[in-house]
């Protein structure tokens, strides 16, 4: 079942433009979800699994995988869908993102679909706001539900640290200077994450769920001929989000000419090189893997008090 992620580097040509590459899967209550593929290590039959008793109720159990103690999720139990009734014939899916690696065990795996990012939808208004679904999309007419795994892995770790005693005394921003940020993110759990670091050093911000609707309100605040750093100071923006991605959002800023001198963060639970190098080529200033709050603040605080922009950089 490996050989179904097999070529994943030459998968990076999607990344800048657009697109994304789902694997498909099944859970117990029959419906079909999806994962991008840049967050799957690799897929293997349900290995075997020792209990760990004092594991939250999810963890089905703990296996030895390429010499790696890999703690192995009940996808479906994470999300209050049934729990998968026979491990011996699943799967479990290993993925890395938020700098961890983890097992997701799922009744069966389909395939690969290529898709655009503009075919991936939010979900429906009215959706359950503690909804573990960030986004949906269509497959051969058949609905692809793509659950939000940070909130499942925050639920199943609990909440990430918040900004240290030392990150916080070492604030030192003069009252009159600009602290909004435009932070954009799908996950509600990575968006609420943020927003509470960024209260803890004095910077208010501005949270949007998709990249079309961020570069809507971008150019909404510069219609009126005032320069952007007017409004805010930089953008933290994910990858992976339905209707615009982040590199393709970072693209749209660095065209405009209103908002080129824009200071962009990328800040994704993507891991990997080709990470750093998409920076460079969509033009964004910075990529940081999720989620480390201290990082973060560092960086915004640095921003913020020494006012680095584009312009300021290439100078």
């Amino acid at each position: 079942m490996s050989s179904i992620l097999d070529g994943i580097n030459q998968r990076t040509q999607l990344v800048g433009k657009n697109r994304l590459e789902l694997l498909l899967f099944r859970l117990q209550d029959g419906g079909l979800y999806g994962i991008n593929v840049f967050k799957v290590r690799e897929v293997i039959h349900c290995p075997p699994l020792t209990t760990v008793h004092s594991a939250h109720a999810v963890v089905k159990g703990v296996s030895n995988v390429r010499d790696k103690t890999l703690s192995v999720i009940d996808l479906g139990m994470s999300i209050k869908a049934p729990e998968i009734e026979n491990h011996e014939q699943s799967y479990v899916i290993i993925t890395e993102f938020n700098r961890s690696v983890q097992g997701f065990m799922v009744k069966g795996v389909e395939r690969i679909v290529n898709l655009k990012w503009e075919d991936i939808h939010l979900p429906p208004e009215g959706t359950d706001a503690d909804s573990y679904i960030n986004a949906v999309t269509k497959v051969d007419d058949e609905l692809v539900q793509l659950i939000d795994v940070e909130h499942v892995i925050t639920e199943v770790v609990g909440e990430t640290e918040m900004v240290s005693s030392s990150v916080k005394e070492s604030v030192d921003v003069d009252s009159n200077k600009l602290r909004h940020i435009l932070v954009v993110d799908d996950s509600k759990v990575a968006r609420t994450q943020i927003s509470k670091a960024l209260e803890q050093i004095g910077v208010k911000c501005t949270a949007m769920n998709d990249g079309k609707s961020a570069l809507a309100q971008l150019k909404d605040w510069v219609k009126d001929g005032s320069n952007i750093t007017e409004h805010i100071v930089m953008v933290i923006s994910d990858i992976e989000m339905p209707e615009m991605d982040g590199y393709t959002l970072t693209s749209e800023i660095r065209r405009d000419p209103r908002l080129k001198d824009l200071y962009v963060l990328l800040h994704s639970s993507l891991s990997g090189n080709f990470n750093e190098n998409m920076v460079k080529q969509v033009g964004a200033d910075k990529f940081i893997p999720k989620f480390s709050s201290d990082e973060l603040m560092i960086e915004v605080l640095s921003i913020i008090q020494n006012g680095v922009t584009t312009t300021s950089r290439a100078a």
